[in-house]
C-alpha cells in the first residue's frame, strides 16, 4: 500500500490541462522531459532513466530501468464521455522474462501506463488501472496490484508475442474502470508512465510513443 500511494503521490502534482480529441497526452521532447522530472518510487535503489529520441513516427520516450523504479506523470482532465479510448504505441527492447507479475517480489513492468481516478482527499483513496506491457502473461489477463485492489493491472501487450516490436493498443478507459472498479467515471484526473525493476533487481529496456485518447 505504501508503494500504491508513494507512486501516486508522486506523479500527480503536475499543472492540470485538458486532453482535446485525437491528442497526445505527451509530447517527448527535452523541454517536456525536464518540465515533468523523473519521481523515484520510495524504496527503489535507482532512478529510471528516460531519455527521448525520433524516428519515421515521431518523437519517443526511452526508458532503461536498472533495478529501479520512477515515473512520469500529468495531471490531467479527460472526458471518457467524449474520448473514453486510450491508445498506446510502446516496445520492449529487454523484457523481464520468469517473474511472476502478481507477486510482490515480481510486480515489476519493463512498460507501464497507469490511469488514475481521484475519489477522495489523499492518494491512498484513489483508483487506478494499470495497463502493462507484460513479460510473462497473456493479452487480456488482468489481475489486482499485490500491493493494493485499489490498483488493476491489464494486459495490453506482451513480449511473449512482440518482443522488440513496436506495437499499438487500445483500451475503453470508461469501460474499465465499471469493470475492474465498478465506477462510474466521466473524468480522468491523471496518467502516467512507468518502468520498474526494483523488485525484481533485473534490468529492462522500452519505448513510449504517441500516448493519445479517441471517441472510438
Amino acid at each position: 500500500m505504501i508503494r500504491f500511494c508513494s507512486i501516486l503521490s508522486s506523479i500527480l502534482f503536475f499543472v492540470t490541462f485538458a486532453i482535446a480529441d485525437n491528442s497526445k497526452v505527451f509530447e517527448f521532447t527535452e523541454s517536456e522531459l525536464d518540465e515533468l522530472k523523473v519521481r523515484k518510487v520510495r524504496g527503489a535503489d535507482n532512478k529510471t532513466v528516460y531519455s527521448v529520441g525520433s524516428n519515421e513516427n515521431g518523437n519517443y520516450l526511452k526508458a532503461i530501468a536498472d533495478n529501479a523504479a520512477s515515473g512520469l506523470g500529468k495531471e490531467i482532465k479527460v472526458n471518457l464521455n467524449e474520448t473514453p479510448f486510450i491508445n498506446i504505441t510502446w516496445k520492449v527492447e529487454k523484457d523481464l522474462r520468469d517473474i511472476k507479475e502478481n507477486t510482490k517480489k515480481g510486480h515489476d513492468f519493463a512498460a507501464r501506463v497507469f490511469v488514475i481516478k481521484k475519489t477522495g482527499a489523499t492518494p491512498l483513496s484513489n483508483r487506478a488501472i494499470n495497463y502493462v506491457f507484460s513479460s510473462n502473461n497473456d493479452v487480456g489477463e488482468n489481475f489486482p496490484s499485490p500491493y493494493t485492489k485499489k490498483s488493476i493491472d491489464n494486459v495490453l501487450a506482451t513480449t511473449k508475442e512482440n518482443l522488440n516490436e513496436w506495437v499499438t493498443v487500445k483500451s475503453n478507459v470508461k469501460a474499465d474502470f465499471k469493470k475492474f472498479h465498478n465506477l462510474d467515471v466521466n473524468q480522468l484526473d491523471g496518467l502516467a508512465i512507468m518502468s520498474d525493476t526494483d523488485n525484481s533487481k533485473m534490468k529492462s529496456v522500452a519505448y513510449y510513443q504517441n500516448i493519445y485518447f479517441s471517441a472510438n
